[in-house]
């Protein structure tokens, strides 16, 4: 394998470690098969594992994911591409309703063993229907696991442990990570979900970011060192399951928590990062709590516009820099 892959090429490598690993894995979704799929995230599984287990559909977001429950439900470990993550609007029914309340309402005689695999987020000009970043959406919904990696390794190890999970996946490819380049894993490369990792250390400021928001943060904290403030930052990898260790550990170290996140400021994920440390780590806090989020309105199509929407480094750095010196 090559020196470094980019985030995009991990996608289709991670879905096809796990085709060849075992048979009973297959893919379905808009464009997926010869095209290689609208972001080429799917370069090459048709190639290799032919019509039998790359499937292309219909333009239907809901005859999408219910085929693919359907065939969860029956033994196969589908993984089903919604095209943008703003349409899972259209499936929602399935994703909300049915997907992650069957192993419940069965009484774990049927599992649902999915992966909903999206491109997700914005910063690219796509304009209000195709740049949201919906994690918090997937979040309101118990039954669900969320993935959101940053790097081209997370995304293979992730994708490895999404697939073999039991239960229900929806798993968020950012689309402005996509060209973006790293080391590529070691061939059985699982990351389990709900394992966050310190990705920068510093003593001053804990910096708590996903996906897209993971390479601000790192940015902001270079920018930070300068000024003699310490940043450490954690990618938190997944959603659910959530893990507040490593955050609270964190904290232990810095005794100071900005959030950073590209959903809106309103009913965002470090809203419920930020409420747990209310809870449980209270007494960690030397400073109030701050939260970087999107604001509350739809994305603007205009790129000198968006960058006003979504957090930027400059926007994390006065956070950060004003909580240092509380």
């Amino acid at each position: 394998m090559a020196d470094v892959i980019t985030y995009r090429e991990a996608v289709a490598e991670g879905i096809a470690r796990e085709m060849r690993r075992d048979p009973s894995v297959v893919c379905l979704g808009e464009d997926i098969g010869e095209a290689g799929g609208v972001f080429k995230t799917t370069a090459g599984l048709f190639k290799e594992f032919g019509r039998e287990r790359v499937w292309d559909t219909p333009i239907s977001e809901q005859a999408i994911v219910g085929a693919a429950m359907g065939a969860a439900m029956t033994g196969m470990r589908p993984v089903a591409e919604i095209m943008f993550s703003d349409f899972l609007a259209c499936c929602w029914d399935y994703l909300a309703n049915e997907i992650p309340k069957v192993r419940y309402m069965t009484g774990g005689q049927v599992t649902v063993p999915l992966v909903v695999r999206t491109a997700n987020g914005g910063g690219l000009g796509f304009g209000a229907q195709h740049s949201q970043a919906t994690e918090n959406w997937a979040l309101t919904v118990p039954g669900l696991k969320i993935a959101a990696p940053s790097t081209p390794a997370d995304v293979i190890g992730m994708m490895a442990a999404a697939i073999r999970s039991d239960d229900p996946v929806v798993f968020f490819e950012h689309k402005g990570l996509l060209a973006s380049k790293g080391a590529p894993p070691p061939p059985d490369h699982v990351v389990e979900l709900g394992h966050a990792v310190v990705v920068r250390e510093g003593a001053d400021v804990t910096l708590v970011a996903l996906a897209s928001m993971v390479p601000v943060a790192l940015k902001a904290a270079e920018r930070l060192v300068q000024e003699g403030i310490g940043v450490e930052v954690v990618d938190l990898r997944s959603l659910v399951p959530l893990d507040m260790a490593t955050v609270l550990a964190s904290l232990g170290r810095t005794s100071r928590l900005v959030t950073v996140e590209e959903n809106p400021y309103q009913g965002g994920w470090g809203a419920t990062l930020v409420s747990v440390v209310a809870d449980e780590g209270f007494a960690l806090l030397d400073a109030p709590v701050r939260r970087v989020a999107a604001e509350c309105v739809p994305l603007p199509f205009a790129d000198v516009l968006e960058e006003q929407v979504i957090p930027t480094v400059d926007k994390v750095v006065a956070a950060v820099r004003s909580l240092a010196a509380y």
